[in-house]
C-alpha cells in the first residue's frame, strides 16, 4: 500500500476535501491524526475509522492548535511523517469580494483563515519533522483563483492573493527545508463540491460556465475524492524527489476558456 505505517496530520481533516483524504490516506495504509473545528464532524470520523484514526476538535487559526494535533499524532499513532494542510475557505461572508467592496475586516479574516492558519501548521510540522531527523512530507492546499482568475462568477480578491501567496510561501520554504530532506508541495484544485461552493453549485447559469471550464469527465463540478490520488503521492515515498511545486487539479480550468449562457 501506498501509505503503509504513515502517521499523518490532516488540518482540516473531518470534512469535504480533508475527510476523503482521511479515508483515502487509511485505505493506503497510514493512520492518522485528524483535527477539525466541528466537535460533532469530529466524532463522526471518529466512530467511522475507529483506531486507524484519532481526532482532534480545534481552531487551526490559533496558535498551538496544530502542535496539539501533531503531539497527538505522535503520542498515540507513535509517529509523525507529515502534515496535509486542508483547512480554509471563502471569505465571503466575513467581508471579501471584488476590491472596490472588500472591507479591511474581510481581507484580514480571509488571510488568517487561509494563510495563517497554514504557517502556523507548517511551521509546527517544520519543527517536529526538523526534531525527528528523518525528513518527511507537508502538503498545502492552494487553489485556480490563485493564478487562474475568473471575473465574472467568483469575485474574492482576499481569497485570490490568500491563495497566491500560499504558493509562493510553499516554495520558498521547500527550497529552504530541502536540505532536511522534507518535501512541501501544494495542490491547487478547481471548483469542488463543499460547503464552500454551495453558492456555485446551486447556481444553473454557474453550472453552465463550469461545465465549459472544467471540461474533464463530461464537463463538472469536481468531487472532493478527485484530489485523494495526487494528495496520496505528495503524502508518499513516490514523491521523494520533489518538492517545491504546485499541482492544478482542476479538470481543465486552467487550460480552457468557460463559456457564458447566452441571453434568452
Amino acid at each position: 500500500m501506498l501509505l503503509e505505517n504513515k502517521k499523518i496530520v490532516i488540518i482540516g481533516g473531518t470534512t469535504g476535501i480533508g475527510l476523503a483524504a482521511a479515508r483515502a490516506f487509511i485505505r493506503e495504509g497510514a493512520k492518522v491524526t485528524a483535527l477539525g473545528l466541528d466537535p460533532d464532524s469530529c466524532l463522526k470520523l471518529e466512530g467511522e475509522q475507529g483506531h486507524k484514526v484519532r481526532v482532534l476538535a480545534g481552531d487551526a487559526t490559533k496558535e498551538g492548535t496544530a502542535e496539539m494535533a501533531i503531539e497527538l499524532c505522535k503520542k498515540e499513532l507513535k509517529g509523525f511523517d507529515g502534515l496535509y494542510h486542508v483547512a480554509g475557505g471563502s471569505g465571503r461572508r466575513m467581508g471579501d469580494g471584488p476590491l472596490h467592496e472588500l472591507s479591511l475586516d474581510g481581507w484580514n479574516k480571509t488571510f488568517e483563515l487561509n494563510l495563517t492558519s497554514l504557517m502556523l501548521s507548517n511551521r509546527a510540522a517544520i519543527r517536529a519533522l526538523m526534531d525527528a531527523g528523518k525528513g518527511g512530507s507537508i502538503l498545502n492546499m492552494a487553489s485556480v483563483l490563485g493564478y487562474s482568475p475568473s471575473p465574472h462568477y467568483f469575485v474574492t480578491h482576499a481569497y485570490a492573493a490568500a491563495k497566491a501567496a500560499v504558493i509562493g510561501y510553499t516554495r520558498s520554504i521547500a527550497a529552504y527545508y530541502a536540505k532536511e530532506n522534507i518535501r512541501i508541495n501544494a495542490i491547487a484544485p478547481g471548483l469542488i463540491r463543499t460547503p464552500m461552493s454551495k453558492r456555485a453549485a446551486g447556481d444553473e447559469e454557474i453550472m453552465h460556465f463550469v461545465k465549459t471550464k472544467q471540461p474533464l469527465d463530461g464537463g463538472r463540478i469536481g468531487a472532493p475524492e478527485d484530489l485523494d490520488g495526487a494528495a496520496c503521492y505528495f503524502m508518499s515515498h513516490q514523491s521523494r524527489f520533489t518538492t517545491g511545486q504546485v499541482l492544478s487539479v482542476d479538470g481543465g480550468w486552467e487550460v480552457s476558456e468557460g463559456q457564458f449562457k447566452s441571453a434568452e
